[in-house]
């Protein structure tokens, strides 16, 4: 369920979303059991270009070094994975699919990748000066979004996307291979 991020005095929004699959899926093993969990954070802050490829970088070391924090394994990043995140958030941003996890399914298909299970956070702010730093806090902060950043995932992906009115969407999607 999407809900319209609350706009009041402060210039800057964040909305993020978890998901959760567990599917059957010819040639992987999988169940269909998607989550979404809705937050929004706000800050007074300006809107300025960012270079998504160093805002995805970003995501990935901030999400290891929490994993190895925990004394967790660290997440393999995989081209092919973000490839589809960066396809997921570039959607969002042009406004062909709404913020969600609608395709979840179909995004870690195209993966190639056989899988066991497979999460997916989302997140879409606008306004903050590191839209990498501030998604990981939020997704830090939210039961379901973490449940996926700690879940029993080796291989991760990770996608941004901006659009012309200062929005930042970020995807990162989690596989556990087999």
């Amino acid at each position: 369920m999407f809900r319209q991020p609350a706009f009041g005095i402060a210039l800057s929004t964040l909305v993020l979303a978890s998901g959760f699959m567990n599917t059957p899926i010819p040639s992987h093993s999988s169940t269909n059991q998607t989550s979404q969990q809705l937050a929004s954070s706000q800050v007074a802050t300006s809107t300025t270009t960012f270079d998504t490829t160093a805002l995805e970088k970003s995501v990935f070391e901030q999400i290891n070094r929490y994993r190895v924090s925990q004394k967790l394994p660290k997440l393999t990043l995989n081209a092919n994975i973000s490839q589809q995140a960066r396809i997921h958030s570039q959607d969002m941003a042009k406004g062909k699919v709404q913020f969600s996890h609608h395709g979840l399914e179909k995004r870690v298909t195209a993966i190639s990748i056989r899988f066991n299970s497979a999460g997916e956070n989302v997140a879409v702010n606008q306004g903050y000066s590191n839209p990498a730093s501030q998604a990981v806090v939020g997704w830090l902060d939210s039961p379901g979004h973490l449940k996926n950043i700690k879940g029993n995932y080796n291989l991760t992906g990770v996608g941004v996307a901006t659009n012309q009115q200062g929005e930042v969407y970020l995807t990162q999607i989690f596989l556990l291979s087999n």
